[in-house]
């Protein structure tokens, strides 16, 4: 049984899976938005103490969800790499090796607004490059959310995350897939990343993510 919430959008049933993304099964196609490879490098390039690790840990979360999916496709909706500084000799082996690993699966990444700094991938990667809006199926694969004339939008860029508010005053923030007329965004797959707070508006619709599950908000 496949982990996580079941949705239909554009009348296609997908999936929304707690390890913060999204799973097309009739095409056996996995999308992640805002991987941001590189990022705590690039902060501790300036001197900022931030932890290492955050690369292996992002990409063995992408190793463990396409082995457990069968994935013949992966979509990257934006910022795959965070910043030229991210190119570190270490961090393109990783990258290298782990291609190596996955030589059949084709890869798509949409470029979002980090990519256009951090430059393209390099070719050695064999990851299919675009602009936005790319147009798979009845998805409009994008990096920045928008509307399109014919076409569903998968977007990421935001970051969303929804507050839950508890007794005491307490409250928890959430990743958050969040979906509306015409387009849906998702959460950041990047462990190191930030989120932008989702207000409820008509028609929005937020699955939170949290503790291995996605169920959605009243």
């Amino acid at each position: 049984m496949t982990p996580g919430h079941g949705v239909v959008w554009a009348g296609e049933a997908l999936v929304l899976l707690p390890e913060r993304a999204l799973w097309w099964p009739a095409r056996r196609t996995l999308f992640i938005a805002d991987l941001h490879l590189g990022k705590a490098a690039t902060f501790r390039a300036a001197g900022q103490p931030v932890p290492a690790g955050t690369t292996q840990r992002n990409l063995a979360r992408l190793d463990a969800l396409i082995e457990r999916h069968g994935a013949h496709r992966l979509v990257v909706l934006g910022d795959f790499l965070h910043a030229e500084q991210a190119r570190t000799p270490a961090l393109l082996d990783a990258l290298a090796l782990w291609r190596a690993q996955h030589a059949a699966l084709a890869i798509t990444l949409v470029r979002g607004n980090h990519d256009s700094h951090a430059g393209d991938p390099p070719p050695g990667l064999s990851i299919a490059v675009v602009d936005e809006p790319h147009l798979l199926g009845p998805f409009a694969c994008c990096h920045h959310p928008q509307r399109h004339a014919t076409h569903f939008v998968l977007a990421g860029h935001v970051h969303p995350v929804c507050v839950l508010h508890g007794p005491g005053r307490d409250r928890l923030r959430l990743p958050s897939f969040v979906a509306e007329a015409g387009q849906a965004w998702l959460p950041a797959f990047g462990e190191f990343t930030g989120g932008w707070r989702v207000e409820a508006a008509p028609g929005r619709r937020c699955h939170a993510v949290g503790d291995g599950q996605v169920w959605p908000l009243p």
